[in-house]
């Protein structure tokens, strides 16, 4: 039997191979899009944590090295797992399409969808990425150490060690280092929480930052536990906060600054990746960097 345009109806085994490269393009573009769609401030929790826990998560939002891994290659071994079973299948199937003005049209749409997706891509990317700071032209890991942003920062009112509310709109007139830790972190909390008191104690004059640290663990950091935190990571400054809340408050805090985390009910630990934002006075993010502090210290000097 003939088609409309006069040649032969496809193979069933043909459809299949089509149909089944168009499922794999849909599924592909919904993984990318999961991966790399700009999250809005006030994105829930757990598509933040899905975000982390399936391609990790950096500063910038982008995927990590093992993310980008999985992202290229899952398209490329679903097609080659096609080709492999059903190669022959597809190119008669492509060569039907040629064959025909309807076919030939999906065919251009197809390649200018692929087309335009990763030119996406690479916006998206470049966007992350923002503008390298020129810490020392001849030290490329501390280039790409910062990323320089630009955006508001997300409200952020809760209670420190002292009992007091700390809203961030308080520390407007001067820069505020915000960061994220959690009491039962023994190894890279504490880590993070030295480094940016040596950046206190190293600024710059006249632009010594406020520090906010943001739990992570608000079930077991709660307000009560507070001032025994601070002591022992010596934040004994009025300008050094560490700061709690309610559960439902602090995770509200932790998903508009858009923290990746996932929380094991079992042992109570968190998994989250290190991230300190620079605030410049004014109230908009400067840089979202790993905390160390020569990078810090650059970052200061170049608000």
């Amino acid at each position: 039997m003939s088609g409309r345009s006069g040649s032969p109806d496809l193979p069933g085994r043909a459809r299949l191979a089509l149909a089944a490269l168009v499922g794999l393009g849909l599924i592909t573009a919904s993984w990318w899009a999961l991966a790399l769609w700009p999250l809005p401030s006030d994105a829930p929790a757990w598509l933040t944590r899905t975000r982390a826990v399936c391609f990790g998560a950096l500063p910038d939002t982008l995927p990590d090295a093992g993310g980008w891994i999985l992202l290229v290659g899952q398209p490329i071994g679903m097609l080659m797992i096609l080709l492999t079973v059903w190669g022959k299948e597809l190119r008669l199937g492509i060569q039907g399409l040629a064959s025909r003005l309807g076919g030939r049209v999906a065919l251009a749409g197809g390649v200018a969808s692929v087309v335009l997706g990763l030119v996406g891509v690479v916006l998206r990317v470049d966007q992350a990425r923002g503008e390298a700071f020129p810490l020392n032209p001849g030290n490329p890991a501390e280039l790409a150490a910062m990323g320089r942003i630009d955006d508001k920062a997300a409200a952020l009112r809760l209670v420190d060690q002292r009992g007091h509310t700390v809203d961030l709109e308080q520390y407007r007139n001067r820069p505020v280092i915000v960061t994220f830790a959690f009491a039962h972190c023994t190894a890279v909390c504490p880590t993070i929480v030295h480094d940016q008191l040596q950046v206190l104690e190293q600024s710059p004059p006249g632009r010594r930052p406020a520090l906010l640290i943001v739990t992570l663990d608000p079930w077991r950091d709660t307000p009560e536990r507070l001032a025994s935190m601070a002591t022992a990571w010596g934040l004994d400054a009025e300008d050094t906060h560490v700061l709690s809340g309610p559960v439902d408050e602090v995770e509200a805090v932790l998903s508009r600054w858009r923290i990746p985390r996932t929380r094991n009910t079992v042992t109570g630990d968190v998994a989250h990746p290190t991230i300190v934002y620079l605030v410049r006075p004014g109230g908009r993010l400067a840089y979202a960097l790993d905390g160390t502090p020569d990078v810090m210290l650059a970052a200061l000097k170049g608000l």
